[in-house]
């Protein structure tokens, strides 16, 4: 990946302005000078978005290789900030899925958390779920699908009755 200067980003962006606003003060719109900037203008976003396209496209297939090799190549030092970010992210989700698909294969699934459809009796003010989630508040009559061990709880209290068993 070619290293590009910290700035660049905002040196077409101040480019970008400026054809733009000589695009927009000319009064004869069908000048050569007006065509030609307008011209410019139309191929510099051209080039900056095909530009943008391929360095995604590379980031991504340094990430694909660094998740599948464990080592991070040489260019990521020729990335700019924003695209670091985006190889770190892309890079760890890329490790966690095949943690998880080895983990599936190996025979450790992780287990599945049931819900159960609740009803409940009267009203019930929020709560924590396992997670630190908030769930709640609850009116009398409301129904809610909750996590089994949360349905449970609250069904065995009669806060609550469990749908398939009106």
């Amino acid at each position: 990946m070619q290293q590009l200067p910290k700035n660049f980003l905002n040196e077409v962006s101040d480019y970008i302005s400026e054809k733009k606003a000589v695009v927009g003060k000319e009064d004869d719109m069908f000048s050569d000078s007006i065509v030609k900037t307008k011209k410019q203008l139309e191929n510099s976003i051209a080039v900056i978005k095909e530009l943008i396209l391929r360095r995604k496209k590379k980031i991504l297939d340094l990430a694909f290789v660094a998740a599948e090799t464990g080592i991070s190549k040489r260019d990521f030092e020729n990335m700019m900030g924003y695209e670091k970010e985006l190889f770190e992210v892309i890079t760890q989700k890329l490790e966690e899925t095949a943690k998880i698909a080895g983990n599936i294969i190996n025979g450790h699934q992780e287990k599945k958390l049931q819900n159960l459809l609740v009803r409940f009796n009267r009203d019930v003010e929020s709560f924590l779920d396992g997670e630190g989630n908030v769930l709640g508040p609850f009116k009398s009559g409301e129904v809610a699908n909750l996590p089994l061990e949360i349905a449970n709880i609250l069904i065995e209290s009669g806060k609550a009755t469990a749908i398939e068993n009106e």
